[in-house]
């Protein structure tokens, strides 16, 4: 049995009809049922709405909000205004969006039925996100028809509220790119020794990790490309155990030092890069002259050892999250 008046109201951000529709059968789908008893002190309240309980459907947290008179700025005045919303949204992942079927029923305990209601156009799919969290009706039912006794929806000043709820199943994916200033554990100091007797054209460090990401450095004793010959060679290198996704950079600041054994008039260069292939590096072919090298008098080279720091300043992490 259907009541074929269908109203107008708004809901929120536009105009719409509903139409009511009276069940023998209680709801089909994952429902949550509001009781209210002693409802003429609700009305009576100071605060326009209550909430009820979280629930769990499809994954999801739920609560219903009702206002018992009615929700003001929706025009829902001399009316229930009942509302869905989705609840815990801190606990869910950067941009998510859920799409519900959803239906409000209000019980009839005198013929132990339920009333239905939902939009004249058969719209029950609503989009939850960050910006729209909750849906609803402003006039999901009068004060008339729920004081009407024949109707059954107040008995002994109780009545009873509820929503289906039947979520849509997608799949959301994305990406945060978090810039970290200072990460733990950054630093990492390379001692070279028998600095003069190396005869291979460039040599790595060992693997140092800065946020989960293994790096290394690569020295060319004697220089290399326009440096070659004529000064010390110096690189970033993005560890080659590394895996990075296709088309996927890696951002890395930081200062590569040379350390002045003597004086701490250290030498100190920043290498700013977006890494994408895992073995490549970034630096300077000319960060320290052969002359300045062996000069004693600055420090570099004592005992024929050198020392070489690297200090990671901001790295890019990617958390990459899926919702269905």
């Amino acid at each position: 049995m259907e009541d074929k008046t269908c109203l107008p109201q708004s809901d929120d951000n536009y105009e719409t009809e509903i139409v009511r529709s009276t069940n023998d059968l209680p709801p089909a789908h994952d429902h949550y049922t509001f009781q209210i008893k002693n409802f003429s002190l609700l009305l009576a309240m100071t605060d326009e709405k209550c909430h009820s309980d979280q629930f769990e459907v499809g994954g999801y947290q739920w609560r219903l909000v009702l206002y018992p008179n009615g929700k003001k700025n929706s025009n829902g005045k001399g009316h229930i205004s009942l509302y869905l919303e989705i609840a815990a949204t801190s606990d869910l992942p950067l941009g998510w969006e859920v799409n519900a079927n959803i239906r409000f029923f209000v019980f009839d305990q005198i013929q132990d039925k339920y009333l239905s209601i939902q939009d004249a156009n058969g719209r029950v799919i609503r989009r939850f996100h960050k910006l729209k969290t909750e849906w609803g009706f402003a006039k999901l039912l009068s004060h008339d028809a729920l004081n009407d006794s024949s109707n059954g929806y107040l008995v002994e000043d109780t009545c009873a509220f509820g929503v289906e709820v039947s979520v849509i199943k997608g799949t959301a994916r994305g990406e945060t790119l978090s810039m970290i200033n200072e990460p733990q554990s950054n630093y990492f100091t390379w001692r070279v020794d028998n600095f003069t007797d190396l005869k291979d054209e460039f040599y790595y460090s060992e693997q140092f990790t800065v946020e989960d990401r293994r790096w290394q450095l690569k020295l060319y004793p004697k220089g290399e490309g326009t440096g070659a010959d004529t000064s010390m060679s110096l690189y970033l290198i993005l560890d080659d155990s590394e895996i990075l996704p296709p088309n996927k950079k890696l951002y890395a600041k930081g200062k590569l030092r040379i350390r002045d054994q003597i004086h701490s008039n250290h030498l100190e260069n920043i290498v700013e890069h977006w890494f994408s292939n895992p073995g490549g590096g970034y630096g300077f072919p000319n960060l320290l002259s052969m002359r300045e090298l062996h000069d004693t008098s600055k420090g570099y080279l004592v005992g024929d050892a050198l020392f070489i720091e690297c200090k990671i300043v901001v790295i890019s992490v990617v958390k990459n999250f899926s919702s269905n």
